[in-house]
Parts: structure tokens; C-alpha cells; sequence
């Protein structure tokens, strides 16, 4: 998606190469005559042509650098990852309360729910959050523990379980360590954190993997369906 002023460049840019001032040539699919004028040099006296071209160009090749540095990115973290069948990395953390959190003390002994979830406090964050908090006894009935892990602090963490009355972890993943360590995607070209959650067995055994950034409370439903099983 193009931002605003590669929008406006694009039209004026479109405009000159096919000398028109009707705002109907952005929505036409012209393209072989685009691509002489973008690479070549049509108009060599316009300096408004220069201009715009050079501009153009030079937003091409960040978006494609951005690009390509995603896509690697993508592909080493998707070598990485844990998939259904894998065992729990072992892995410390900080707290909520700034205790260290080993998950040796629970791997092996409880059923995990361990979700990765984007920021504290943003809308689709809280209601997972409070999902999880209002299912908590059901959690604790299937010998589950619940370990919500983001890059946010310590401090952040504290301040958003207290506000939002959280009784289960938050650990605090500042550099993004762990959530590399799990090869967890990331949306929007790398720009939001995914939010993704993993449900392990007694024997720290990944059973089930859940990804969507957008059904937030699915999450805590999923985590449910599959423990029941188990």
C-alpha cells in the first residue's frame, strides 16, 4: 500500500509521462508506457519529469530493500521455529514483579499455554488479557499455566496486570529474544509482533499452535478446546 505523498507523486508523475491532467489515468491500468518513462528517459528537457521519476525510483528500490530484508528475515525465523511436535526451548525471564522465571519450573509438570501477544494495553491485547484472567479457574482446572510473553518492561507489565486485575505471568521479552527463539511471524512487513499462542503437554511437548492477530479472545477458546483433550 502506498503512503500519501507516493500517492500524490505517483499521480503527477503518471500525469506527466501521459500528458493528461484527467485524474481518471490513477485508476487505468496502463503499465509498459510507466515502466519506459520510470527506467528510461522520455522527457529529458522536463525537469518536473526528472524530479518525479527520480523520486519515484528511489522509493522503488527502499520498498524493495525493505522488502527483501523481511523476507529474510521471515525465512530464518521460519527455519527457527517451533512447531507442533517440538519441545519447549528452556528459556528465563523477568516478571511482572521483577522475579526471574525459569520455565524449567514448569516444564514437564503443567500443561503450558505460553502466548505471545503484540503490546500491554492495546484493545485486542487487553481483551485477550482479560480472556485469559476470566477463564483462569477453568485453566487452573485443567492443570494448566498461562505465561503471556511481549517486549514491553517490567514496569509495563506490572502496570498493565494491575490495572487490568491479571492473576496469571507476564514475562518480559525486551529485545525479542525468546519470541526469536520460538520464531513467532511478525505482520505488516515485520512492523507488529505476532500474536501467537503455543499449548504444551506434561511433557513439554508442543500439541497445538494458534496464530491471529485478529481474534484475540480465540486464543483463550483454542487454548480451552485443545486442553481438553489433552
Amino acid at each position: 500500500m502506498r503512503s500519501l505523498p507516493l500517492t500524490l507523486y505517483c499521480s503527477k508523475f503518471r500525469k506527466i509521462v501521459y500528458q493528461t491532467d484527467k485524474w481518471t489515468i490513477n485508476i487505468k491500468p496502463y503499465f509498459m508506457r510507466e515502466l519506459k518513462a520510470l527506467f528510461g528517459n522520455m522527457y529529458p528537457g522536463s525537469k518536473n519529469y526528472l524530479k518525479f521519476r527520480n523520486f519515484y525510483c528511489s522509493c522503488l528500490i527502499i520498498y524493495l530493500l525493505l522488502f527483501t530484508s523481511y523476507a529474510t528475515f521471515s525465512q530464518k525465523n521460519t527455519m527457527n521455529e517451533i512447531k507442533i511436535g517440538s519441545s519447549i526451548p528452556a528459556f528465563t525471564l523477568p516478571d511482572q514483579n521483577g522475579n526471574l522465571f525459569d520455565i524449567n519450573s514448569v516444564l514437564g509438570k503443567k500443561n503450558l499455554v505460553i502466548y505471545f501477544y503484540p503490546k500491554d494495553d492495546s484493545p485486542g491485547c487487553t481483551a485477550q488479557a482479560c480472556s485469559f484472567r476470566d477463564q483462569f479457574e477453568v485453566f487452573t482446572e485443567a492443570d494448566a499455566v498461562i505465561i503471556g510473553i511481549s517486549g514491553q518492561s517490567v514496569e509495563s507489565h506490572k502496570e498493565f496486570a494491575e490495572k487490568h486485575r491479571l492473576s496469571f505471568t507476564l514475562l518480559s521479552d525486551e529485545g525479542d529474544k525468546i519470541r526469536k527463539q520460538f520464531g513467532v511471524p511478525a505482520n505488516l512487513l515485520g512492523m507488529l509482533p505476532g500474536r501467537v499462542t503455543y499449548i504444551a503437554d506434561k511433557r513439554g511437548k508442543v500439541v497445538y499452535i494458534f496464530n491471529s492477530q485478529m481474534q484475540a479472545s480465540k486464543h483463550v477458546d483454542e487454548a480451552l478446546r485443545i486442553l481438553q483433550t489433552l
